[in-house]
Parts: structure tokens; sequence; C-alpha cells
């Protein structure tokens, strides 16, 4: 089965392709709108052949994982403390909320001018792009466990510690897994967002000089890079997730 549907997968990307082909090979101005699958297929190889693709991934690549750490902490952390200290929570909550309602990406510049153009401000439009994510999957995961089994596990002698270890956090595990699932995605994204709007390395800055020269080659091809990298970790972390949410329905 899972055979059969991996064949249809393909065939559907193969028909993509194709159709894509097709449409690019009608007339030269199409496919100085839409580009060429060949096309894009050349510039990706004079990429890799010149080792500039692998410095700017390499830019990339660090800017998300970096911002994606620090949101994944930062979130999580957040999101525990206010569980267990009602009066932070009381304090804290409802500006939370209303940060959170700001779209990140106008914070893009307001880094740049704080940061400068370098790694700094991109993991930082990352980090508060992933934190969101991370705070707001806990925080459900912790709303998620009953106050019933809460009061059993104090009436037992459970502390905050015993609390957090043996109930909160198996709890959430599958939430903080569906949250770096998630997170991912939209950390590389925040990452070429902000290399798009300002810098002259990483793949968004590719996608820029692309767009300046209106070649939709050189911005597919910075696509597809991009889901090189991205697709394998988002298989990763939904095996992990599934994996874990099995576990969870075992126990």
């Amino acid at each position: 089965m899972n055979w059969t549907i991996r064949a249809f997968q393909v065939a559907i990307i193969v028909a993509i392709v194709a159709a894509w082909s097709a449409a690019s090979s009608i007339d030269a101005s199409i496919a100085d709108v839409i580009g060429s699958p060949i096309a894009v297929f050349k510039q990706i190889v004079q990429w890799v052949l010149s080792g500039e693709v692998l410095r700017n991934l390499a830019i990339t690549t660090l800017e998300a994982l970096t911002g994606f750490a620090i949101g994944v902490t930062l979130g999580a952390a957040v999101a525990f403390l206010l569980r267990f200290v009602p009066l932070v929570a009381w304090l804290v909550d409802p500006l939370i909320g209303i940060v959170s309602v700001v779209p990140r990406i106008v914070l893009a510049p307001i880094f740049m001018v704080w940061f400068g153009l370098g790694i700094t401000s991109k993991a930082a439009l990352v980090a508060t792009i992933v934190f969101f994510i991370i705070y707001f999957n806990v925080e459900a995961g912790l709303r998620s466990v009953p106050s019933v089994l809460v009061d059993r596990f104090r009436t037992i002698g459970s502390g905050r510690l015993g609390l957090l270890w043996e109930l909160y956090l198996p709890a959430c595990i599958v939430w903080i897994l569906s949250g770096l699932r998630i997170s991912v995605g939209f950390a590389f994204l925040g990452a070429v967002i902000s290399e798009y709007l300002g810098a002259n390395v990483g793949i968004g800055s590719l996608i820029a000089a692309g767009q300046s020269l209106n070649d939709p080659n050189v911005v597919m091809a910075g696509l597809l890079i991009l889901l090189i990298v991205v697709v394998p970790l988002d298989r990763l972390l939904a095996g992990v997730e599934k994996r874990a949410s099995g576990v969870a329905r075992a126990t």
C-alpha cells in the first residue's frame, strides 16, 4: 500500500514537471514568467559546481537552526513557567496574547536596525516566529492535562517538580514534537524572508537577486534548494512524532 501511494505521489510530481516544461516551451514570453525545469536544473548545477549554493545554504541553515533552538527553548520554558507560577501568568499571559497577533515579518526591519544585516538579526526573527508556535503548542498540552489527574498526583505527595517530570512533561511530548515539526519550515521561511529583505549572502539573497533580474529560474532554483533541506527534516520529525504518539496511546 505504501509503495502504491509513493508511486502515485511520484507520478503527480512527474506530471507537474512535464506540464511545466510543456508550458514553458510554448512561447518564450511564457518561459520568461514561469521559467523552465531544464533552466532551473542548470542553475542549481552551476551553483553547486561554483560552491555558491553550499556557502549560501550554510548561512541560511545556521540562521534558521540558531533561531529555531532559541525559540524552542524560550517558548517551552515560558509556557512551563506560566503554568507553575500563576502570578507571572497573570502578568505576562495577556501581553503574549497581544504580541502574538503582530505579524512577525514587520519585526524584520526592526531587528536589522538593532542587530545589523548579519546572522544575529535573522536568527532573532526566526526565534520570534518559533517562540509563539512552541509556546502555544506547549501551553495547549499543559491545559490538556485533566485537573483530576493533577489532584491525584498531589494526593500521593508529588510536588511541583514531581508534577513537571512525571505528569506535565510526558503529557506535552507529542505537543512539543508537533510544534517542532511545524516550526522547522517556518524557521527556514523566516531566515529566507529576512535575507530577502536585507542581506548579501544566504538563499534569500539569491532569490532576491533573481527577482531583481526578473529571472524565475533563479527564484525557483532557490526554492528547490530549500525544499531539499526542509523536507527531510520535516519527514524525520514526522516519524518521531508518529512514534511518540504511538507510545503515548500505548501508555
